[in-house]
């Protein structure tokens, strides 16, 4: 296959790139002189051979994985649970995107995406963001082997709990804090921060995953006018088009704070239109039993001009780490991961997919054939997706799903998740259309009254036994 991988080899050379002298080199004591030359007393020949001399990196392919469950599945492929069975990490437990191209390639923003997604995920290490392993591809698939997240979406345990206590909400929205400012910090703006595209690992750490809608390139001064992300934790100045920059993530974190500790995203109507309106012109309501540090800093998130909103300055994430909601905050601790989960799933083995839906895990995993055919113009646009990790991570036994699921209102009457991208690449969340028949005009909204809702104290009780009514997932 020939083109496929992208393989870098480098020998060894002195500085200039010239043959290091004689007088550098260390003589082995092992070794006696006869007549000018050194002879080892004990030595083997061998036979040199490409194999040998070429000993670079692992050729990469679908035959170095075995299936083991089914754990997403959409309009451009699927996600495996998958078993290496050869070569380093030999009987690591990975989640293998496989992409078929003929799908991708068939829309230029798709393609684009696709590409930056991957690039990102290249880029990016760090502990709070999924790692990429591998990347390489056949005749007609990509192929994205990533380390696994068996924990889940933090989205089930929002629907397990119903609502998050505050030190509970504080420890998630920290991880989260530490890992957009990274991705700020290269330029990169994630636009679709919600529950269903952070996960956890076995541990109960966060992992922010999808990087479908991010942007790069975007720094200080830099925006960009794509209406994209959804809709629920959406900031305004995307609704408006307006121009954005990296401050709708501080939004989107503010209406997920909301959202963990009420049970609903703060702006929600029965459709996108009237969601839309409340997010641009509704009134803020705060429940009575929030902490005054809690509705202080969700206040500052959610401000509608970018440039009052806490993190929409100069100082970005260091800001949001500063407010005193996050005072019992260690964030060298947390960033080493030296501070306790307040949840750790509960993991049989290194395979358990317990935490994953079972529509998917039941099925039989099978790739299907790669009979896809692509031009040789075609696949130029995929030159370069082949990568191999430079380092991979040697305890690596978690899980990771890829398949997102519109999660039903938990306390507020609220419509489903709307994601919303005419550009959007994400191979497991098609573009779903309102059920509404309005059209989606960002014209100003009328000027309606918000009456003032209030949530009930939350009460915590044990996990597992709390009966809810009403919260089932939609299907």
């Amino acid at each position: 296959m020939a083109g496929v991988f992208d393989i870098d080899l480098e020998t060894e050379e002195g500085s200039d790139g010239e043959e290091p002298e004689l007088g550098a080199l260390e003589v082995d004591p092992d070794l006696r002189h006869t007549g000018s030359e050194l002879v080892p007393d004990h030595y083997e020949e061998i036979e040199i051979s490409e194999s040998i001399v070429n000993n670079g990196p692992e050729r990469i392919g679908p035959h170095c994985f075995e299936l083991l469950r089914v754990l997403g599945k959409g309009g451009y492929g699927k996600v495996f649970q998958v078993r290496k069975v050869q070569g380093t990490n030999a009987g690591k437990i990975f989640a293998m995107k496989v992409l078929k191209k003929a799908k991708i390639a068939c829309n230029a923003k798709d393609t684009a995406h696709t590409r930056a997604e991957r690039n990102i995920l290249e880029a990016i290490k760090h502990p709070f963001i999924v790692d990429l392993i591998y990347a390489f591809q056949t005749g007609g698939k990509l192929y994205l082997i990533l380390e696994c997240l068996s924990g889940g979406e933090l989205f089930m345990q929002l629907e397990r709990e119903g609502i998050f206590l505050e030190d509970t909400a504080c420890f998630y929205l920290s991880e989260i804090t530490l890992a957009l400012g990274h991705l700020h910090s290269s330029g990169i703006i994630y636009r679709d921060l919600k529950p269903e595209n952070i996960m956890l690992n076995s541990q109960g750490h966060i992992k922010l995953t999808d990087f479908g809608l991010c942007k790069e390139s975007i720094h200080d001064g830099a925006v960009t006018h794509t209406f994209c992300g959804t809709i629920e934790y959406m900031a305004p100045e995307i609704l408006l088009r307006s121009g954005h920059n990296r401050a709708v993530d501080w939004w989107s974190l503010g209406a997920l704070m909301y959202d963990m500790l009420t049970g609903s995203p703060p702006f929600t109507a029965e459709n996108r239109k009237k969601t839309m309106d409340k997010i641009l012109k509704g009134k803020l309501a705060l429940p009575p039993y929030l902490t005054p540090d809690a509705r202080d800093l969700i206040k500052k998130f959610l401000k509608r001009h970018a440039s009052q909103r806490i993190g929409g300055g100069p100082g970005d994430a260091a800001d949001v780490q500063r407010h005193p909601f996050f005072r019992h905050i260690n964030w060298d601790d947390l960033l080493a991961r030296r501070v306790d989960p307040p949840f750790r799933p509960s993991l049989q083995s290194e395979d358990d997919v317990s935490q994953f839906d079972t529509r998917f895990t039941r099925q039989t995993p099978v790739d299907s054939p790669d009979d896809g055919f692509l031009s040789e113009s075609a696949n130029q646009a995929f030159l370069g997706f082949t990568y191999v990790a430079p380092s991979v991570l040697e305890s690596i036994k978690e899980g990771f799903s890829f398949q997102p699921k519109l999660r039903s209102p938990r306390r507020l009457n609220s419509s489903p998740r709307t994601p919303v991208s005419p550009l959007k690449f994400s191979p497991f969340e098609a573009f779903k259309p309102s059920t509404s028949t309005e059209q989606m005009e960002l014209s100003p909204p009328s000027l309606m009254p918000v009456p003032e809702v209030t949530a009930p104290l939350p009460i915590k009780t044990p996990s597992g036994t709390r009966k809810k009514k009403g919260r089932g997932r939609a299907r």
